[in-house]
């Protein structure tokens, strides 16, 4: 297999798009979309548990994270349908801390956004439903888990809604403290 190829983006250079080689004919296309040793060969840690959420359009969730010692890494991608998928730098000391990277997923492309440990994650449902997979570090433990505000406007997330829009949210979601409040673990 050819390694995929990883992107960093430009907001978050240790956030990267990840994508893997597609082998597209007039029947539509072929691709690996996970392989251990191929991952492990780019630095990916062994992912211990895969996740699977289905949304509607207008659904966000997040934005969540897991503190250490249980703090996760993902590798997230649409499988179907299109997500705003968001990332938000908890790292104290980071020079990017506070900042946030998005990009759209969608289920005719199979690539992957990386995720690593130290970042609050979240997406945002474009289309009518959407399939969302993502492999995660390590497993899921609710006593690590906390979320940053969605809206927060020291972030300034650039949430592709429409005027007035609000989107549909877990009364959780709707809880989570604003970065000023929150006392990063990381």
């Amino acid at each position: 297999m050819k390694l995929p190829t990883v992107t960093p983006l430009e907001a978050l250079p240790d956030v990267h798009l990840v994508r893997p080689r597609v082998h597209r004919d007039e029947r539509g296309f072929f691709v690996e979309r996970w392989k251990a040793s191929a991952f492990a060969e780019l630095g990916m840690p062994a992912f211990v548990q895969d996740n699977h959420s289905r949304s509607t359009r207008g659904t966000l969730r997040g934005l969540h994270f897991q503190a250490p010692p249980g703090a996760q890494a993902k590798l997230v991608s649409a499988v179907r349908g299109r997500v705003f998928d968001v990332a938000v730098d908890l790292r104290r000391g980071s020079a990017m801390y506070g900042r946030w990277a998005g990009v759209t997923l969608d289920g005719d492309d199979p690539s992957w956004l990386w995720v690593p440990e130290g970042f609050a994650h979240g997406f945002l449902t474009l289309s009518d439903e959407a399939d969302v997979i993502y492999k995660v570090s390590d497993h899921y433990a609710p006593e690590t888990e906390g979320g940053l505000a969605w809206d927060d406007p020291d972030v300034a997330i650039e949430w592709p809604l429409g005027p007035g829009q609000v989107p549909t949210l877990s009364d959780r979601d709707t809880t989570w403290p604003r970065l000023e409040e929150l006392r990063s673990p990381f």
